[in-house]
């Protein structure tokens, strides 16, 4: 069953350290809380996604239990039907038998007739009673067929019983111990957080809820070429170099977002700039 990448067993799997060293490289002056409000959003990302992950653990350790439980029922019901195709040629056997039984005591009253009339209706029932019998023979060899079919399927399950209950208690274990490590993950986050909520502004604090609660989660967002990477919609050009500095704490005009600025890779920030304010101009 498949689980997400190594790397997002890492602590804080969104890279902070490098979104953050993008934003603040180069020794430039930003706002005191706006590396914290960053790296605030990006543990609640994370929380948020472990809070999914621990949520969907039960789900996927019933799904390995309804799987070992289908196993062992078609199982069972495999058992019984050959028990009951059993049961039916051991009835049709003893029906064979019946019939044999009637046909030769019919065979002893051949020599008691006194009539060809009478002769020819009892070999007329012996040709009915032989008949019934091939009839009777023929639902044999069809119950003797299913048997050996049905015979074949248990034997395979129960050769892989023992491999299924392996498995399934296997992958078991290994959900467990993984939703184990979610909620240690998830508690030191939360410790983290707590810490990082104390050190902000109230007020700050209070926006950023806000807007994390009525944003589906996301309260910050990176400007990208004059554009809020959340709402995609163009900045003024005075806000949009306010925003660049990243020494003030600016919401977004459109969704209420905190933003900053990331800068572009050198080779291309030239390019970048340019058409960021192309952008702004709109």
């Amino acid at each position: 069953m498949g689980r997400r990448p190594a790397s997002a067993r890492d602590p804080f799997f969104l890279p902070l350290a490098g979104v953050c060293g993008m934003i603040f490289e180069g020794g430039r002056k930003v706002h005191p809380e706006l590396k914290t409000v960053i790296e605030l959003q990006e543990v609640d990302r994370r929380v948020a996604e472990l809070d999914a992950q621990i949520g969907s653990l039960p789900a996927e350790a019933a799904a390995l239990e309804s799987q070992l439980s289908d196993f062992l029922h078609t199982l069972e019901v495999r058992k019984e039907r050959l028990a009951k195709n059993q049961k039916e040629r051991r009835e049709l056997e003893g029906e064979i038998k019946e019939i044999q039984a009637r046909i030769s005591k019919h065979r002893d009253q051949l020599y008691e007739v006194k009539t060809n009339e009478q002769y020819r209706a009892m070999l007329h029932e012996i040709e009915g009673e032989e008949g019934n019998i091939r009839t009777i023979e023929d639902k044999i060899l069809e119950k003797m067929m299913e048997a050996d079919e049905l015979e074949g399927h248990i034997r395979e399950a129960e050769s892989r019983l023992a491999d299924e209950k392996a498995r399934v208690a296997k992958e078991t274990a290994r959900l467990r111990a993984l939703r184990q490590e979610d909620m240690d993950e998830r508690e030191k986050l939360l410790a983290r957080r707590k810490e990082m909520a104390a050190s902000l502004n109230d007020d700050l604090l209070q926006v950023y809820e806000r807007v994390r609660h009525g944003r589906g989660g996301v309260a910050v967002a990176a400007v990208r070429e004059g554009f809020c990477t959340e709402c995609h919609v163009a900045l003024r050009p005075q806000l949009y170099n306010e925003v660049r500095s990243n020494e003030v704490l600016i919401t977004c005009e459109s969704c209420s977002r905190i933003l900053y600025y990331v800068e572009p890779p050198a080779e291309s920030q030239g390019a970048s700039d340019a058409s960021g304010q192309a952008a702004a101009q709109q």
